[in-house]
């Protein structure tokens, strides 16, 4: 292959399991990144970007084909201030303005894709409704940041890029992520399900996250919105009882209140309560397979 791809937001979650994925098949990986000092592997290089300042490195593009853009402030990392909100989206949104911005002015360049993180959050809370690509956005903060992060990625489409939107569900990993979170207080010996604990969780393991990007990247015929979810969604209270049986542990406490949640997380509180059930049937009709499609197997390989 030989190919060199540029991510941004490459340190996150995503991002790290990516560019390991990207290295065993041959590729060059460009990162953009806060700091410019040199990666210890020489497959691997960084190039600094500072979005406060929109200064980029022009050096990143060089000879790369493909942008994966990552990049974006964690949506549950602070309590939803009027600030807050404003740094979710911009993280988002400046950052895909300034690789175009960088793309129209080096007219020489390669790059003919890009590949973007979105999330099924655009969707927001919608019951027992299967949700598929078609399905229209929520009013509600998260839907309406998913919004704005797609409309910008799309702005590629009229530089003559292939463009794909890629909506992440609920990634499961040992380390970072939800599942971290979920885990704590079952270990703890206080973990249970909450709000109803009905809610539908679209989850999806982090090695298929990384290959379902790949499989997009790889095959160039692919464009627009994918839904990137396994194909069995759990309900919250299913997915609390799984993990308890894989830690060992006992579930006795009663569920948490969604008020209590609510008093607790504010909007936020919207990141566990919403009720989301994806569907992952377009992107398994591209011929993409799972090699974690049910919720045991996956905490199996997570926690073995």
């Amino acid at each position: 292959m030989g190919k060199t791809i540029l991510i941004t937001g490459g340190s996150g979650l995503v991002g790290r399991t990516l560019t390991r994925q990207l290295l065993q098949a041959g590729y060059t990986v460009h990162l953009l990144s806060r700091s410019d000092e040199p990666h210890g592997n020489p497959k691997i290089k960084r190039f600094k970007w500072n979005l406060n300042t929109c200064a980029i490195d022009e050096r990143c593009i060089e000879n790369v084909e493909s942008v994966i853009h990552l990049a974006g402030e964690g949506i549950a990392d602070k309590r939803w201030t009027k600030s807050r909100k404003k740094s979710i989206i911009e993280s988002r949104t400046k950052s895909i303005s300034m690789i175009y911005d960088l793309l129209k002015k080096a007219k020489d360049h390669q790059v003919k894709s890009i590949i973007s993180a979105s999330a099924i959050g655009y969707y927001g809370s919608r019951g027992d409704e299967l949700l598929n690509e078609e399905s229209v956005p929520s009013s509600d903060f998260l839907s309406q940041s998913c919004l704005l992060w797609e409309k910008a990625v799309s702005e590629g489409v009229h530089l003559g890029l292939r463009v794909a939107k890629l909506r992440i569900g609920i990634i499961l990993c040992e380390k970072g992520g939800a599942l971290e979170e979920i885990a704590k207080p079952i270990k703890a010996g206080i973990g249970s399900p909450l709000g109803s604990g009905e809610q539908w969780v679209s989850w999806i393991h982090i090695k298929d996250v990384a290959r379902i990007f790949v499989h997009v990247l790889e095959n160039e015929s692919l464009d627009g919105v994918f839904n990137v979810v396994s194909p069995n969604p759990v309900t919250n209270k299913q997915l609390t009882d799984e993990v308890a049986k894989q830690l060992n542990k006992t579930l006795w406490a009663p569920h948490v209140p969604a008020f209590v949640l609510k008093l607790l997380l504010g909007e936020m509180s919207e990141v566990v309560l919403s009720s989301t059930k994806a569907s992952s049937e377009k992107i398994q009709s591209t011929g993409f397979q799972f090699d974690f499609p049910d919720l045991k197997q996956a905490l199996r390989n997570i926690y073995s």
